[in-house]
């Protein structure tokens, strides 16, 4: 019986039996999403109000918000399966040269390009920019590691645009809010992986994801409006190295990532199967009109992306493979809007708007990826000396010492070495 090639539409089977590393299209699910971020962003920056979505929902949720539930699926679908492969030193190793090279690279634009370029157009000049209070120097050591909230203005420029009218966020940066939950849920896949949960407990994964959606649920009918956002919005907890985190976000954010940890863990027995997409999108769309986004349609949400990652034709899996764009649009996209607002671009309208942002963003998202992040990729495989040295040590210590041939024929046995006691 000849079978067909995996991921074709209408075959059937398990997400195992589907889903290739080689063959699928998480790239271009990748590209959407962080483009979605882009274009969400166009109606706070240039405006004020959030895009539409928002309205539609009845204040649940916006097309900004959904784009980082899908990121935090994805991850948790890939990053989990990295953690079950790799020792726990690789795995940091990889995790690291990820996101944090271009993270800073992105820091260094905003503090040292992009925001020195306003200040002067605002002032005629950058007396005043290097050494003010609140200047670059501090921007970047309170947000090299996301600790400080990304909220953060530089010298006062984008505070001077929100005066003028041209502005309506008061942050240099404000999509990096979400790194440091990211960041989080790698931590958490790590503390797994090292102690063998994922080979020996993984049942504790799909536990750990009931538990926290039981949580929600909880907040959700204790909400005064089906579409109310459940939870408390303001309580926060201090984590070392990340800082204040949100715990609604936490909640949410992990509650997600561990659908797509479990995805990936119990992957030979989830079916790929078109109708429970459709009710899955049915799903989606019902609780996005009358409530319960976060409780049923996070789930649905996360099994459509899953299934368009395998259901989508041959053309999109090529998309983004050798050239992943995606994370340098996440990171770049709300600077260059909060660019393109201070200088009075809104004025042209949403669309002109979008389409300089999006032009812009692939702009700075190429030079990241060929400048920054392959490079620092290609050190994945680097080994410290000393860690090498080490290995070197315990593969010696461990070869098989040469056995002494056996006496021939007519000579005496060897004596036995002298021992030493004490």
């Amino acid at each position: 019986m000849v079978r067909s090639a995996p991921g074709l539409p209408g075959r059937r089977g398990t997400l195992g039996e589907l889903y290739s590393p080689r063959a699928n299209s998480f790239g271009v699910l990748r590209l959407v999403l962080a483009s979605s971020v882009v274009l969400s962003h166009v109606w706070p920056i240039g405006w004020g109000p959030l895009d539409p979505m928002w309205t539609y929902s009845g204040a649940q949720t916006d097309v900004g918000k959904m784009a980082v539930i899908g990121f935090f699926v994805l991850s948790g679908f890939m990053i989990t399966g990295s953690g079950a492969r790799s020792t726990s030193g690789r795995y940091a190793w990889h995790r690291a040269l990820r996101i944090l090279p271009g993270l800073w690279g992105s820091l260094l634009v905003s503090a040292l390009v992009v925001l020195p370029l306003l200040y002067s157009h605002l002032h005629g000049s950058l007396d005043g920019y290097w050494n003010h209070p609140q200047g670059p120097v501090s921007y970047l050591q309170g947000m090299w590691n996301t600790s400080v909230s990304t909220h953060w203005d530089i010298s006062g420029v984008l505070s001077e645009g929100k005066a003028r009218g041209t502005n309506f966020d008061p942050g240099v940066n404000g999509a990096l809010w979400s790194l440091k939950y990211e960041i989080f849920c790698y931590l958490m896949v790590g503390v797994l992986a090292a102690s063998g949960a994922l080979r020996r407990a993984r049942r504790l994964v799909p536990l750990s994801a009931a538990v926290l959606g039981l949580l929600i649920l909880r907040d959700w009918i204790a909400a005064p409006s089906p579409r109310g956002i459940p939870g408390d919005m303001k309580a926060a907890v201090e984590v070392p190295l990340l800082g204040s985190m949100s715990v609604h976000f936490l909640i949410h954010l992990c509650f997600v990532f561990l659908i797509g940890a479990t995805f990936q863990l119990y992957r030979d027995r989830v079916p790929v199967h078109d109708g429970l997409a459709l009710v899955c999108a049915a799903v989606l769309l019902g609780t996005l009109v009358y409530g319960g986004v976060f409780v049923f349609g996070y789930p649905a949400f996360a099994y459509l992306l899953l299934w368009l990652a395998i259901r989508l034709p041959r053309p999109f899996q090529t998309i983004g493979r050798k050239r992943d764009y995606s994370y340098g649009i996440y990171i770049y996209g709300f600077t260059v809007e909060q660019a393109l607002a201070l200088l009075g671009y809104a004025a042209y309208g949403k669309p002109v708007f979008l389409l300089l942002a999006m032009a812009g963003t692939v702009l700075l998202a190429a030079l990241s990826w060929h400048l920054i992040e392959a490079p620092a990729m290609k050190l994945k495989n680097w080994t410290p000396w000393f860690v090498r040295r080490i290995r070197q040590r315990g593969h010696a210590t461990a070869q098989p010492q040469p056995q002494p041939a056996p006496p021939a024929v007519g000579e005496p046995e060897p004596a036995p070495a002298a021992t030493t006691t004490g």
